[in-house]
């Protein structure tokens, strides 16, 4: 199976400078004040349930809406946006009655972050800038059981999860994506049958996409949900060898660092990038629970700036103080902050 270029092009632009992932897209929707007419739109007027908190589904009632925040991302100095389909799969869309849009929501999804990224690379020559397609957890877990008078039990199946995550990953690059973001797994087996789909989809093409991964820990033990440590986790899918992995904001800044600095110390992908990986989810997710700008401003920055030089992780040895291809550790030059 042959590579993208894309894996080698973003091996070049890591090992010279950070790259920059956009922050929450469901604060962004919130600012608009919405209501249900905006997510219903023409198309769903009639529709028999409530759709207001289906942010995916702006993507095909709102695209003004979306395609802005993408913008403003992009604008800001971010490298990759990721699409609006976090919950776009048919298990998600379970909730609204709206299983058989879902192909249609991550193609949509993936066109308009596309569009916003071409426009701004357009104005500005020197910009490389990427799509990642969001591939959320899902709502259920096939782990656990959802009733505790049940143990055995499960609310999904692997296969079913295989499926949806097989349908979402093809359209996902059928409307554009650079890259797969399989993120904020709680569950690592849900996050398993996500990756055997994409894989599935990359024989079936014939070639690779860089794939990005993420991991919530939940609480100060350092384990997921489903009770995986990250060691654990990452001996749980390091067969599929991801572009990087990382984890997500759950803990906030400080707290997460420990478990990025053990993920650090035993992970045989680009574990490096898990810093980088961190600045999206910590220094833009995390800055914004600061109501005042001076202090977001502030917190943001200062963030920045220790994960990017390792001093939270403590990264001492040869492999792991240097950047991902051995280069000295040049991916974290400070003048790497200077686009943000």
């Amino acid at each position: 199976m042959n590579e993208s270029p894309l894996n080698a092009e973003l091996r070049e632009q890591l090992a010279e400078r950070i790259l920059f992932l956009d922050g929450a897209m469901g604060t962004m929707v919130q600012r608009h004040e919405l209501e249900e007419d905006d997510f219903r739109g023409e198309r769903f007027a009639d529709h028999s349930g409530d759709l207001k908190g289906n942010n995916d589904l702006l993507s095909l009632t709102r695209p003004d809406i979306i395609r802005g925040i993408h913008t403003q991302f992009l604008e800001a100095g971010c490298d990759i946006i990721e699409t609006n389909t976090f919950s776009a799969t048919r298990i998600g869309m379970a909730d609204y009655a709206m299983e058989d849009i879902a192909r249609e929501l991550n193609v949509a999804s993936a066109k308009l972050a596309r569009e916003a990224v071409e426009a701004v690379m357009a104005k500005n020559a020197s910009r490389r800038c990427y799509v990642a397609g969001a591939i959320g957890p899902t709502n259920r877990t096939a782990s656990i059981s959802p009733d505790v008078n049940d143990p055995g039990f499960r609310a999904v199946t692997f296969d079913d999860l295989v499926a949806v995550y097989r349908e979402q990953t093809e359209a996902l690059i059928e409307g554009g994506v650079d890259i797969l973001l399989p993120e904020t797994t709680f569950d690592t087996l849900n996050l398993k049958a996500a990756l055997f789909a994409i894989e599935e989809v990359f024989l079936e093409r014939g070639e690779r996409l860089p794939v990005m991964v993420s991991v919530t820990i939940t609480d100060a033990s350092g384990r997921t949900l489903s009770g995986q440590t990250t060691e654990a986790f990452w001996n749980s899918i390091a067969h599929a060898k991801p572009f990087t992995v990382g984890i997500n904001c759950a803990l906030g800044a400080k707290e997460m660092a420990p478990y990025i600095r053990e993920l650090a110390r035993f992970s045989q992908s680009r574990v490096a990038q898990c810093g980088w990986w961190l600045l999206r989810y910590d220094a833009v997710t995390f800055a914004g629970h600061y109501r005042d700008a001076g202090r977001r401003e502030a917190a943001r920055a200062g963030i920045i700036v220790r994960l990017a030089t390792l001093e939270w992780f403590g990264a001492t040895n040869d492999r792991r103080s240097h950047g991902p291809t051995g280069d000295g550790g040049r991916a974290y030059k400070r003048d790497g902050f200077s686009e943000v």
